[in-house]
């Protein structure tokens, strides 16, 4: 008989700096802290430090927060995130790190995974960290950060970016889509999706989303193409033509279309190869249906459509995100 691997938490270790955003700094917690696996566990260990011995940190609000561990928990991370700060100082300003800071981070592992939330890609990029990476940060800061880093591929259009080891995610909460696409690269689809729904967000906004929407809330006076999402998720393993959506709410395809990008940030189309591939994905780690089942099921008609679309939005094939993940 094999001997069992003992089962050992993911340990995530956030960095907090003095002018951190609340917010931010909460979802590491709020998202890894919620995973668990099918026995109940906790697949995560969540520990938060400072770039200083034990104490208080200051916030970017009326309240200062205490933090029990020192930056010597930074040598203990299998992945440290770093959330924004709206006080980085000549991080910010020119680049460059301070003496304290440097002397944190050189405490990281090598093979250690990184995250930044919002402004703190600010910190990875002048520690050198995303030198000929593509990279994001919040788009009312891409310009600046381009500037400022010109070695870093920034990309303003998008929530999040997975380069391997290397994630960065734009402001707020873009960081919340980054930690769960983390929970599904670590743990699956099934994971991820219940830690959305004690969360109580969608389980899935792709990272190539745009991160700017000129009006993310529709005006209460416009009709919400929200009955047509509905209507099409019942329905994937149907074709679903965008004049099928838009007689769900009784508008012309021109006006669907309009009312559908300012409301979701992508189109239509867009967004339903998006839920066809999560469909797939569910079904490829929950079910034993085949490859071909699994197409139709989704809507993708053919196996070899499926694998077209799961090839450019995973980078991997049925069959091996299959065999990860089951």
């Amino acid at each position: 008989m094999g001997t069992q691997t003992p089962f050992r938490r993911h340990r995530i270790v956030v960095l907090a700096l003095d002018g951190l955003l609340p917010f931010e700094l909460g979802i590491p917690q709020r998202i890894f802290g919620r995973a668990k696996d099918a026995e109940g566990r906790r697949l995560y260990e969540v520990v938060t430090c400072s770039i200083r011995p034990p104490g208080r940190v200051e916030a970017e609000a009326d309240f200062s927060i205490l933090v029990e561990n020192g930056p010597e928990a930074l040598a203990t991370a299998d992945t440290v995130v770093i959330p924004a700060s709206y006080e980085l100082g000549p991080v910010h300003d020119e680049g460059v790190l301070t003496d304290e800071l440097a002397a944190a981070l050189a405490l990281i592992r090598p093979g250690t995974r990184l995250v930044s939330i919002c402004t703190g890609g600010y910190v990875l990029a002048a520690a050198g960290y995303l030198d000929g990476r593509p990279a994001t940060t919040h788009w009312a800061s891409a310009e600046h950060f381009q500037r400022l880093f010109p070695k870093v591929r920034v990309d303003a259009d998008v929530l999040f970016i997975d380069d391997g080891d290397v994630l960065t995610s734009a402001g707020v909460a873009a960081g919340i889509d980054l930690c769960i696409h983390i929970v599904r690269r670590d743990h699956g689809t099934a994971v991820a999706n219940e830690v959305a729904r004690r969360t109580v967000v969608p389980p899935h906004r792709d990272g190539g989303q745009a991160q700017y929407i000129q009006r993310p809330v529709p005006e209460p006076q416009l009709a919400s193409t929200t009955a047509a999402r509905a209507w099409a998720l019942a329905r994937l393993h149907e074709p679903i033509q965008l004049r099928d959506m838009a007689e769900q709410e009784s508008m012309s395809v021109r006006t669907f279309t309009r009312r559908f990008r300012e409301e979701a940030g992508i189109s239509a189309v867009q967004w339903l190869t998006q839920q066809r591939v999560e469909r797939a994905r569910h079904l490829l780690e929950s079910t034993d249906l085949s490859i071909d089942q699994i197409a139709q099921a989704a809507g993708f008609g053919t196996a070899q459509s499926m694998r077209q679309h799961l090839q450019t939005a995973l980078g991997v094939t049925p069959t091996t995100y299959r065999r990860t993940f089951r």
